[in-house]
This record gives C-alpha cells, sequence and structure tokens, in this order.
C-alpha cells in the first residue's frame, strides 16, 4: 500500500510543483488537486495519509496573507480536516501555507478547537524578504515532520511571515507543549535573538514554526520543498559540509516514514 499525499493548488498557490516534488522524491505517490475539487467532493481527503498547504501568493494576499484561503477552508472543509486529523494524518504547510493554518486555527490547535491564537504579520523590515536562513530544531519538539533533525539550511521568501503569539500565555503554553517546531538562529548555531538578517522578520522568541499538540500537523515560514539538492544552496560550491541531497528532504521523507510506520 502507498503513502498517499494531496497537495492543494489554484487561486495563486504557486510551489505547488516543487511541494509534490518532493513529496514524490521522498517516496509518497503524490498527487497536486485543486481546491475546487477537495470543496465539491471532500470525501477525497478519505484517499489521502499527508495533505500539504504550499507556498505561493494566494488570493494574492488580499486583505492579509493566506486569510481568504483561511476563510474558505474553514467554511467549506472545517469537519473534513477535523476528520483527517482525528485519523491520526499528517498536514504541512509551508509559507503561505503556514499562514492559512494559523489563520484559519489549525494551528496550534490547542484542545483540538479551530481558534486562531497566534498570527503572521508585517516583517519588522516592512518588505519582501528572500533569502537563506540557518534553523535550529527545538530540542523538545513533539514535531514529526522534524524527528532527528537539529540544523538546516532552507530559503525563506515572505512578506508577512512575523510570528506573533496572542499573549505571554500562548507563547508559554507552545513551548511547555513542545510545539515549537524550528527557531531561526546565527550560522554557528546561537539564537539570533531577533537580529535581523538571521530572524529576518521580527518573529517572537524566534519562531520559524510550530506543530500541534500530537506533532503531526506542522507549519513553517521557510521553504524546505526549495532545498531538494545540495546544488540548490547558494553557497554548494564553497561549502564541503553539504550532502547531495538537500537539507529540506529530510522533512518530507520523515512525513513518508511516519505513516509507513503508524498507518500502513
Amino acid at each position: 500500500m502507498s503513502v498517499n499525499a494531496i497537495v492543494l493548488t489554484g487561486f495563486g498557490i504557486n510551489c505547488d510543483n516543487e511541494t509534490q516534488g518532493a513529496l514524490a522524491r521522498a517516496g509518497a505517490s503524490a498527487r497536486r488537486v485543486h481546491l475546487n475539487d477537495v470543496i465539491a467532493d471532500p470525501a477525497l481527503l478519505g484517499d489521502y495519509h499527508i495533505m500539504a498547504i504550499p507556498g505561493g501568493f494566494s488570493f494574492g494576499d488580499h486583505v492579509a496573507s493566506g486569510k481568504i484561503l483561511a476563510n474558505r477552508l474553514r467554511g467549506k472543509l472545517g469537519g473534513p480536516v477535523r476528520q483527517f486529523i482525528a485519523d491520526g494524518k499528517l498536514i504541512i504547510g509551508i509559507c503561505n501555507g503556514f499562514q492559512v493554518m494559523v489563520k484559519m486555527g489549525l494551528l496550534p490547535l490547542f484542545d483540538g478547537e479551530f481558534r486562531q491564537e497566534v498570527t503572521l504579520a508585517w516583517n519588522d523590515t516592512c518588505r519582501f524578504e528572500n533569502r537563506w536562513i540557518r534553523l535550529k530544531v527545538d530540542p523538545d519538539t513533539r514535531c514529526v515532520w522534524l524527528k532527528g533533525m537539529e540544523y538546516l539550511d532552507l530559503p525563506i521568501r515572505h512578506g508577512e511571515g512575523k510570528f506573533i503569539p496572542a499573549d505571554d500565555a500562548t507563547l508559554a503554553r507552545l513551548k511547555a507543549g513542545g510545539q515549537v517546531g524550528l527557531r531561526y538562529v546565527k550560522p554557528d548555531g546561537a539564537p539570533a535573538g531577533g537580529e535581523f538578517p538571521f530572524n529576518p522578520n521580527g518573529a517572537a522568541d524566534d519562531i520559524a514554526g510550530i506543530c500541534d499538540p500530537s506533532g503531526r500537523v506542522f507549519g513553517l515560514m521557510p521553504h524546505p520543498e526549495a532545498f531538494q539538492d545540495r546544488t540548490n544552496h547558494p553557497e554548494w560550491t564553497r561549502r564541503d559540509d553539504l550532502p547531495e541531497e538537500g537539507m529540506g528532504m529530510r522533512v518530507f521523507r520523515n512525513a513518508v516514514a511516519y505513516v509507513k510506520s503508524e498507518l500502513l
């Protein structure tokens, strides 16, 4: 039996091909499906073990990045997505997909409720940032997508990536529950401490990605699908420490391995 992955597309999503390719390379049978087709037949989700909401500029980022797609998913597919999670399946939202997830309440999913507890706001630089950054995996994270990982380099491409929790209690709960997945750090692994460009957007506590309490639902601003090969990295000719397979692939390989061990 194969690991089946659905990659949403349509309405300005533009990283769907790369995301599909990464999942396929990791061993999944990955299919790009237009959002309207899923809305027309929500039972489609029952055929899949992994769902990806890729990066891009859904609905032109009108109102706020990801907000319109978030409302559409919550209003049209809220029940099926809840069932998808209840069935023990995996979801990833990358960049715009992460923005969608937090604005529809799919993350952090405290108490299993679709309730917005955090947001992703304008970068402190007040401009679109397109650069490679260093990330550290929180050693206490529950995120199954990050299993066995410590550091990774990935590109970011966003204008609204500043992670902001509703209040200090929300941030404390994320940390206590192992829901912080990734943080921006300096090249030597030291905390970014909010310093630009190491923290490219001013995110609270340098947070670049979070998961739900189960660790199966994961959202992040950096793009793992954009680092599939060593040569994707801008310093590949100068760095001997880069493996032949890009670091981003480990995220997708972890997801496929989890499904094989837990759901098949």
